[in-house]
Formats: structure tokens, sequence, C-alpha cells
């Protein structure tokens, strides 16, 4: 047996009863005459616990001399903008040597942890806490020569793809003030789709990035499952973690991925992924000159005919897929009936592993684990239970009555899920890429932070089309192809974007089908009356 069994101490605190409270949990019962031994069983392996909980944590130490944290606060009314976009607000200058990001300002998602910085979450439900360490895209951004300004605002425990839930204030889109910015990602689409930023990194479980980057006119990129190390930031699902950049255009997206993505050593996610330091997207995308001659792209039947998909985004979406026939590239209609699926497979896995995370009990991965967050936000109590948004409240129900009526879900779902890959890795055999809408609608208005059901209501059906490619793992990136009237307002124009999803670690073909469109085509000249 792993722990070495000594007598007990006089102040162990197990009783012989605690064995029988923690079977209790299970709803089985103890043998009587084995209660002695697994007592002292129980006592020894508090006392084990209590020793590795006593010994220092074991987390990377940022070099705090080589970029200095500056003026750290958070912003006053008179900074702040789309309403509450940013979070804190600071200065850490990049290095001074040239890199890919050498003179770009870049924001961060406040989930990705950055030292000395307090972290909101979006919530209320327990105190800002300070993490010790950088994430490994800090570090990454900073060596390539960027100025990190600051953290930026995002959704309730990162549980909506709605712009209002953050416990510090709505985000507004910065296209039309008091319609969404989207989510969980808001603070970050608003601040670059503003201008006011060259690059957001945000966090991506089911169109995190994507939805948000759609809404405010954004290039949104959500790479292979583990193209990016996740070290630093905080999980909801492993499976379904991603961390990838938000910009205005498709180069700075590469440009960033060049100098944050490959294995770091720490999470196992990125074991697979390409060499850090060797990747040349940008460059390789710009030799292109935008030609796309031999390419072969497929129109997503189900992601353009789904019925919650507004006809005009359709339209939009439509038009603009089919001018990559004018660069050179073959565009054909295809179809995975099951990408209808992908949805359902995705609330399962997240409703499960997220309420599991939510109370702590994440296991499986070898990687960074963020204790001091742990601390802050457990246990729960029936008063920060209920400050929670809907969303979570939903999760952590959904998730304990899943995961007690239907054993085995969670991983037949993920099953599924790898199915589903291996349908979309066959097509991809054949197309370089695949295209339908980001989102099924452009920017909604707020919502309202009244009844459960009215405060999710917004969010419903919003992930359509992307949270699928979080359970398959898929890159998916995407961008503004135009505008089409708000349902609110018909005078009032919204970006459209644009999803194109390549095979598993084909970022460079996401990227290059992209950039070309991009080169050749205004989107802000492409306006549906």
């Amino acid at each position: 047996m792993s722990v070495l069994f000594t007598a007990i101490s006089q102040d162990n605190p197990v009783q012989k009863q605690d064995v029988q409270k923690v079977l209790d949990q299970i709803g089985v019962s103890l043998d009587p005459e084995e209660e002695n031994d697994f007592h002292a069983l129980l006592a020894a392996v508090h006392e084990c616990a209590e020793e590795i909980q006593q010994l220092p944590d074991y987390q990377p130490v940022p070099d705090r001399a080589l970029y200095p944290r500056e003026d750290i606060h958070r912003p006053s009314k008179e900074e702040q903008v789309f309403g509450h976009a940013w979070a804190h607000k600071f200065l850490i200058r990049g290095t001074t040597e040239a890199g890919f990001l050498s003179g770009k300002t870049v924001c961060l998602k406040d989930v990705i942890a950055v030292a000395d910085v307090p972290q909101l979450y979006g919530t209320d439900i327990f105190p800002p806490w300070t993490p010790t360490t950088d994430a490994t895209v800090v570090t990454r951004v900073l060596d390539a020569g960027a100025n990190v300004v600051g953290t930026t605002t995002c959704e309730n425990m990162c549980h909506s793809t709605s712009s209002f839930t953050s416990a510090q204030g709505t985000v507004h889109n910065p296209f039309a003030i008091g319609y969404s910015a989207g989510g969980s990602t808001s603070g970050g689409a608003a601040i670059v789709g503003g201008g006011l930023a060259d690059i957001a990194i945000g966090t991506d479980q089911g169109g995190s990035i994507r939805i948000p980057s759609a809404f405010c006119g954004c290039v949104g990129f959500k790479p292979t499952h583990g193209f990016v190390p996740y070290t630093g930031i905080s999980s909801g699902d492993a499976i379904d973690d991603h961390a990838g950049p938000i910009a205005k255009s498709v180069l700075d997206v590469a440009l960033c991925l060049d100098s944050i993505s490959g294995y770091d050593g720490i999470d196992d996610r990125s074991l697979g992924a390409p060499t850090y330091g060797l990747t040349t997207y940008a460059a390789s995308m710009q030799a292109q000159h935008g030609s796309l001659d031999g390419f072969k792209i497929g129109i997503l039947t189900e992601g353009f005919n789904h019925p919650i998909v507004d006809q005009r985004v359709r339209q939009v979406v439509f038009e603009a897929a089919y001018k990559f026939k004018s660069l050179g590239a073959t565009v054909d209609e295809v179809s995975i009936p099951d990408h209808l699926r992908g949805p359902g497979l995705w609330t399962i896995q997240q409703r499960i592993a997220g309420s599991q995370n939510l109370l702590g009990h994440q296991h499986g991965r070898r990687g960074l684990y963020l204790t001091e967050l742990e601390q802050c936000r457990l246990p729960w109590t029936t008063e920060s239970f209920r400050r929670g948004f809907a969303a979570t409240k939903n999760v952590i129900i959904n998730g304990l009555y899943l995961a007690d009526r239907f054993p085995g879900l969670y991983g037949k779902a993920t099953n599924q899920g790898r199915q589903l890959r291996d349908a979309y890795q066959k097509l991809f055999e054949q197309y370089d890429v695949l295209l339908m809408p980001t989102a099924p609608i452009v920017a909604p208005r707020h919502g309202e932070k009244g009844s459960p059901m009215e405060a999710l209501k917004p969010s419903m059906g919003i992930t359509i089309n992307t949270a699928v490619f979080n359970v398959t793992g898929h890159p998916a990136m995407t961008i503004p192809v135009g505008f089409a009237p708000s349902n609110d307002e018909h005078h009032l124009k919204l970006p459209v974007g644009m999803q194109i999803v390549g095979g598993l670690w084909k970022e460079d073909k996401v990227l290059r089908a992209g950039y070309a469109w991009e080169r050749a085509f205004d989107w802000k000249k492409e306006v549906l009356n």
C-alpha cells in the first residue's frame, strides 16, 4: 500500500463513525467487524494528507526582474470602456529584442493567471484571488515582444455566451451600446473590436473565443486541443479547454499562434503540439500571397440549415463562402449529419465534468493546478451558491444529477465525441477546410438577470456550430465577412462571422483560407440590407 502505516497520533481527528459517514455518501454500509481496521486506515491517510497539505506548493516562478508589473489597479469609471470591459489595468513590458509580437499590445481574459494581479473570474461567489505565477501564454507573449496591458472582463465563471452576466458589470458591443459582445471572452473581444488593443488571449470551451469575436467583428481562433498550453488558466472541462487569440486580422492571429503554441513541459494536453518556437504560420501564410489554387473547401450543409440560423446570417456567410472560388479554390456543399449531435455531446461533457471541477474534484491530468483558486472558492455554502449566476447553478445541479442517474454517461459521451471527430477527419481527407456561420444570429440585445430561465435564454442555441469542435478538438477560426440587420432595429447593421474549420493540427490550412479571404475582400463593405 502507498501509505506507510504507523501508530495513530492521539490528536488525530478521525473517529470510528467517520468511516460509515463517508460510505453514506454512496449509500452503502460497512461490515461492523471491519470498522476498527478501516478506522485505523482512514486515520493514517488523514495524517498523510496533512503532511502533504503543509508542504509548499510548486509553481513556476515568474521573472519579475525581467518583467516587472507596473501600476496594477482596478480601472476607474473614466478608464472603463464599453461598459465594464476591463478587469484590471497594468503594464508588463515585453522584451526589447525583436519578436513576432514586438510593439503589439495584448490583453488577457480574466481567467489567465498573471502573478500579483487579482483575478475576479467574473463572479462574486468568492472574493478575488491573486495568482503567484504567470500562465505560460503570458510569459510567451512577453518573450515575443508584446506589452501586456491588462486583464479583461469575462462572464460569470465563464458560463455564458452573453455579456451581461459578469458580477463586475455589463460589457457592450463596440458596434452598438446595449447589445451583446458575446461571451465568455466578452471584454477582450470588445476591446480588440473597438481598437483599444491589438490582441486578446481568451479561452474557449464551447465558443467563448469565437462567439464574441463574431459579434464584435474580430478574428478569433480556437486551435487544435492542446495546441496552446493551458498552464495557469482556470479550467472547466479539461477535454474541452482551449486557449487562443482574438485580433483584428488573420495575420496578427497567426503571429500570436507562432508565439504561444507548443508543449511547455507542464501541460500534458500539449504533448502532441508542434515544438515551441518552430512554427512559422505567419510567414508561410504570407508567402502564399492569398492564392488558394488547388484548395478544396466544403460548405457544411448542417451548419447552414439548422432552423435557428437566421436567414440573413445564412445569406451573408453563404455568399462569402462562394467568394473563395474567385481565389482559385474548389467549393462544394458537403454533409455530416452527426454535426447536429455535437451540442448534446458537449452538454453532457460540460455538465458532468464542469460540476466536478466546481466542486474541487479535479483529477487525471499532469499539469499545473491552481491550488490558490481552489482554496479561495471552496467549500460551497448556501450563501455562495445563491450568489451564483443561473448558468453556474445549472451546471452543478445538472452535473450532480447526471453523474448519479446515468453511470458511465460521461465516458460514453466522450467515446461518441471521438466517433464524431473521426467523421470530420474522414471528410478532411477530401477537403482542406469546412465553412459555416460562426453564430446563428448577429449580436442580440442584452438579457436580464431575472429568473433563471430569463437569464439563460439569450445564450440558448448560440453555440450550435461552435461547441461541437470543442468536443472533437478541431481547429476553428471565425473571420468577419459582412454585416446583417439586427432583429430589434433593422437599420442597425452588426457583424457576421464565418467559421473556418480544419483537420486536427492543420492550423496552417485554416489560417491560409482566412488570410486569403481577408486579403481579397473588405468585410466592412459587405452589408446586407
